[in-house]
Order: structure tokens, then C-alpha cells, then sequence
């Protein structure tokens, strides 16, 4: 029993599951747009399940996926598995039952979310080989978590409506331009072992100019968001500050120099996240 807590503890490190404060506060900013104020206790207690179970999954199913790629790359090469600290058996198990947890959340939401959940599932974990056949992997990574708001909003609802894909589209282009800047570190490595990616193709000085647009288009579409759903001046307040925010994150590294890379990466998109919903709730819940 010890030695399977030990390797759990491995494997919650190896997939750093602190980290889904990265989609978890855009899936509850589409749920709450869906109440139109505060969901459901229930409903608000399975939906940080299903986010936190497949994030869980697609992480742990990336360093699967990924084991001999990490063992070949400097940066990686000390994660759990080409360290020898898990084998691929357990970690293999880790994401079955993940996925098991995931589908029993989309189960104790509605019949809709059972339903599209394995779709959903698919896609955040086919991201992990999208870097072995095309450079817009940064998008298909956003894509997996853009599909949070909009799956909170199917979970809430029990349908679909247009108007919260506006917000999954501001998460692709969020998620999709940091991906491309965090990938600047992995340029010579994947180059010299034949992987795809935006810095890969286009360099690092025209990766980082890439990144910037779909910074600046993210706001465009959240203020679009602003219009679609009669969100006021605290919810534009909020895309002011995720704004400011974003002009700090790209001021803090250039193509010369990516030493605070993990701040920018980790630390400020965290905060990002967290400040939109913040912000986006308030305005909801405050005009009830």
C-alpha cells in the first residue's frame, strides 16, 4: 500500500495536476454564463471532476506517449518515466482509471455530457501525437482546453449554444500562443529529431510575433464575449487586467533571452485564468 501511495505521489507530480488552475477557472466562467449566476452545488462538484479526471488523463497519457521523446531531450529527460521512477504500467493505469472517473462524473451530469464524452476525451488525448505530424499542435493543446467552457456550459444546460464557443475560441488562442512560446525551449531538440512545431518552422523571432497576434485576438474575442452575453463594465474591467497581464508575460522574455520562461508559462497564465473568471462571475452574479 505504501508503494502504491509513493508512486501515486510520483505520478501527481510527474503530471504536475496542480496545474489544471489552467482550464478548471474557464470551465466554471462558462458555467457560470450558463446559470446566469452559480450553478448547482452538484453540478458545480462534477464538473471540477471531470476537468480535474481529464486533465489527469491527458497529462499522464502524454508522458506515456512521450517516454522515449523525454529520455531523448535535456529538459525532459528527468520525468518520472525515462528516470525510471514509474514504469509505463502503472502510468498506463493511472490514466485508465482517470478516464473511468471522468466518464462517471459526465454520467452524474446529464445524458448529453455522457454522451459527447468520449469525443471530448479523444481530443485531449490525441494532442500528444500531434507534434509527430503537424506544426499547429499549439492549437489542437488549445483545443483541448477550450472545449472546458463549453462542455461547463453542457453540463449546466444539457445542450448547446453558439455563444460559448466564442470563449472556447479565446482559450485556443490563449492556450495556442503560450504553447508556442514555451516550445521556443525545445527548438534545437526539435529540430534535430524531426518534430513539428511554430518555432520549429518559423523560428524563434517569427514564433514570438505569432504568439503576440493570438494574444491580442484573444482579447478581441473576449470582448466579443462582453457583447454576446450583456456582460458589463466589471467583466470588461476583468479583460483589462488579463490585458495588462498578457503585455507583461510577453515583456518578460524576447527570442534572446526565455530565462523566465516558466514564470511567464506557469505563474501568469495561472493568474490569468483566474482573474477572468473572477471578474466575469462577479459581473454575472452582481446584475442577477
Amino acid at each position: 500500500m505504501s508503494s502504491l501511495m509513493s508512486r501515486t505521489g510520483v505520478a501527481l507530480e510527474m503530471i504536475k495536476w496542480e496545474h489544471s488552475i489552467f482550464a478548471l477557472p474557464f470551465a466554471l466562467t462558462g458555467a457560470v454564463l450558463a446559470a446566469g449566476g452559480w450553478p448547482k452545488v452538484s453540478v458545480f462538484l462534477w464538473i471540477v471532476v471531470c476537468m480535474v479526471s481529464a486533465r489527469t488523463a491527458a497529462m499522464a497519457f502524454n508522458r506515456l506517449a512521450d517516454a522515449e521523446l523525454d529520455a531523448a531531450n535535456p529538459r525532459t529527460a528527468a520525468r518520472a518515466i525515462p528516470a525510471g521512477a514509474l514504469s509505463k504500467g502503472f502510468v498506463g493505469g493511472f490514466v485508465a482509471v482517470s478516464a473511468v472517473v471522468f466518464f462517471l462524473g459526465a454520467a452524474m451530469l446529464n445524458r448529453l455530457s455522457l454522451e459527447l464524452a468520449p469525443a471530448a476525451l479523444g481530443v485531449v488525448l490525441v494532442y500528444s501525437y500531434m507534434k509527430r505530424v503537424t506544426r499547429w499542435s499549439h492549437l489542437v493543446l488549445g483545443l483541448a482546453l477550450g472545449i472546458a467552457p463549453s462542455a461547463a456550459w453542457i453540463a449546466v444546460r444539457g445542450s448547446f449554444d453558439p455563444r460559448i464557443a466564442v470563449l472556447t475560441l479565446a482559450v485556443i488562442l490563449w492556450v495556442g500562443g503560450f504553447d508556442i512560446l514555451y516550445a521556443c525551449q525545445d527548438f534545437e531538440h526539435d529540430r534535430r529529431v524531426g518534430l513539428n512545431s511554430v518555432p520549429q518552422s518559423f523560428g524563434i523571432e517569427g514564433a514570438f510575433w505569432m504568439a503576440r497576434v493570438m494574444h491580442f485576438m484573444m482579447i478581441l474575442v473576449l470582448l466579443w464575449l462582453v457583447e454576446l452575453f450583456g456582460l458589463g463594465k466589471i467583466a470588461t474591467v476583468g479583460i483589462g487586467a488579463v490585458t495588462g497581464l498578457l503585455i507583461y508575460e510577453h515583456a518578460i522574455i524576447s527570442p534572446k533571452d526565455l530565462r523566465r520562461m516558466n514564470a511567464a508559462f506557469f505563474t501568469l497564465n495561472g493568474v490569468i485564468s483566474v482573474v477572468l473568471f473572477v471578474f466575469v462571475a462577479t459581473d454575472v452574479l452582481l446584475s442577477r
